[in-house]
């Protein structure tokens, strides 16, 4: 049952002529009253498809909103708290992306979703951890610079006879990259009936023990279609939110630990002001959101084929 002030807002939003967007990572009561929750490529294709509203709220991090701009410039787009970025988006700069060009002109450059619109810009296409392999191997190149993330890097290198190089050569998501073996083995002694869904952004020593390497949507897909009652979910830690609102098998995070200290940022409070004040405003320059827009529709084409 939803409090009061989870019906405000939806109230609000209903006035406002608002659609709420959030990512697995908020917590349970921002994803209750979310019009739509999912993973990076979940929330892109949605934010693609926003026709009918007015208004955007971004429960997510700061490349996400960007993303949902450059898709809709349109329409006002809010992050309830603009504080909420993703430190790996910011390992990679548009500069570095342009020196990596220049050091391997014969490369294609796939970016993670995860990265700033300015460097969003200078992607020959996105991807994210869903659909990273499909994106490489619909390259006409073999050799692929690709960041921010070194372990999706790794991963994806691991699917393909494509050469990855990445950019930065360290970049990395600072909360999977808390998951080491020593918890693997002590969760797999304490559930060992149970299965493993690891990210793709974890180290690879930690994903070589993986069952199944999934995004969080992936993981969402997996559980729900799996004879097993119980899953060990290897990512940031309110997945098993999204998932107990969607299923009644049993998921134990990996780590109680991993937790996106950015994402969290967002509260029910901050939610309703953002719709009460209409703030805070995220825009992406016109130059810029025109490049970068060429880069994510080339990736939400690949995807739906």
């Amino acid at each position: 049952m939803l409090n009061q002030l989870q019906r405000d807002i939806l109230n609000l939003k209903k006035e406002k002529n608002a659609i709420i967007l959030a990512h697995n990572y908020q917590k349970k009561e921002i994803q209750e009253i979310a019009d739509f929750k999912g993973d990076s490529l979940e929330l892109c294709m949605k934010a693609s498809e926003i026709h009918d509203r007015d208004i955007v709220v971004f429960c997510g991090v700061d490349f996400m909103a960007e993303t949902a701009y450059i898709l809709n410039p349109d329409k006002k787009i809010l992050i309830p708290d603009r504080g909420a970025e993703c430190p790996m988006a910011h390992m990679l700069s548009a500069e570095d992306v342009r020196k990596a060009r220049k050091r391997y002109p014969d490369a294609a450059v796939v970016l993670y979703v995860n990265t700033l619109a300015e460097a969003k810009a200078e992607a020959d296409i996105l991807c994210t951890s869903a659909n990273a392999v499909k994106i490489v191997e619909s390259l006409e190149e073999d050799l692929i610079l690709f960041g921010p993330d070194r372990n999706l890097a790794w991963y994806v290198q691991q699917h393909t006879d494509k050469r990855i190089i990445p950019i930065p050569e360290n970049g990395y998501c600072y909360v999977h990259k808390m998951f080491t073996v020593a918890d693997v083995a002590a969760k797999r002694d304490e559930y060992p009936d149970a299965e493993l869904l690891i990210h793709p952004e974890c180290n690879p020593e930690v994903q070589e023990l993986a069952d199944h390497i999934l995004s969080t949507g992936g993981m969402l897909r997996r559980v729900l279609e799996s004879d097993r009652k119980r899953f060990i979910i290897g990512t940031e830690v309110d997945m098993t939110a999204r998932l107990d609102l969607e299923s009644d098998k049993e998921t134990i995070p990996l780590l109680a630990e991993a937790i996106c200290e950015n994402m969290k940022l967002h509260t029910l409070e901050k939610v309703k002001n953002s719709l009460i004040n209409e703030e805070f405003t995220v825009t992406v320059p016109d130059d810029v959101a025109e490049r970068a827009r060429r880069a994510v529709e080339r990736m939400i084409e690949v995807s739906r084929q």
